[in-house]
């Protein structure tokens, strides 16, 4: 988790569902610490077409990069109601390279790093069977080490669309995929919450190798 003390690590912010934090071209003064909700970063394309590229979930870090170039490269959304903790973009100099807050920020980035190109093998090279079983062992991970979740189970506030805005897919595959893997019993969905009945399934579909 980024907040490591008692200290509050800056002001608060509230987001409502679909509410953007920023949009694409904006200049940043404050990196988000996502205390609560989930966070999308997308990009629109022709017809209305969405493709989220990245997701940030309670206790991470939106978009830490802005730490060296604060501009959004793309529009950042609510996509549950949020609560953040807005950090001041500071700039990396000699004198504050390596203090405490830097140091977490730069931290983040290799995490975002490995998931952006885990996302790149997925979306090239995996079925939609695959890439939907990979996003439920990184939700499963993430949410476990965040203390959001307790492994076998986690929250699941997304829809089929944003889930299939997230592997592109369409809504009406997304819920197929889903049944497949409800119909082997290899997970559950019941009120917003995923429960794994057989990870090692689950992980041998997503090939999640790749995710470390």
């Amino acid at each position: 988790m980024p907040r490591k003390t008692n200290e509050p690590p800056g002001p608060i912010a509230r987001f409502r569902r679909h509410e953007h934090l920023t949009r694409s071209g904006e200049v940043q003064d404050s990196i988000f610490c996502i205390e609560e909700g989930w966070v999308g970063r997308y990009t629109l394309l022709g017809a209305g077409r969405r493709q989220i590229t990245a997701l940030y979930l309670p206790g991470d870090y939106c978009e830490p990069q802005w730490i060296i170039r604060p501009r959004s490269t793309e529009s950042i959304v609510a996509l549950t109601p949020v609560r953040a903790w807005r950090k001041p973009v500071v700039r990396l100099t000699e004198a504050d390279r390596y203090s405490p807050e830097s140091r977490e920020l730069i931290g983040a980035l290799p995490k975002i790093i490995e998931r952006q190109s885990a996302w790149i093998i997925a979306l090239g090279r995996k079925t939609a069977l695959e890439r939907i079983s990979t996003l439920m062992v990184e939700f499963m991970e993430r949410l476990k080490a965040g203390g959001r979740g307790q492994g076998e189970r986690f929250p699941m506030p997304l829809t089929q669309t944003e889930i299939g805005d997230v592997v592109g897919l369409t809504p009406i595959h997304v819920n197929r995929v889903m049944k497949d893997l409800k119909t082997r019993g290899i997970i559950e969905v019941k009120r917003r919450f995923v429960t794994v009945h057989d990870q090692a399934e689950l992980r041998a579909i997503a090939d999640s190798d790749q995710l470390h």
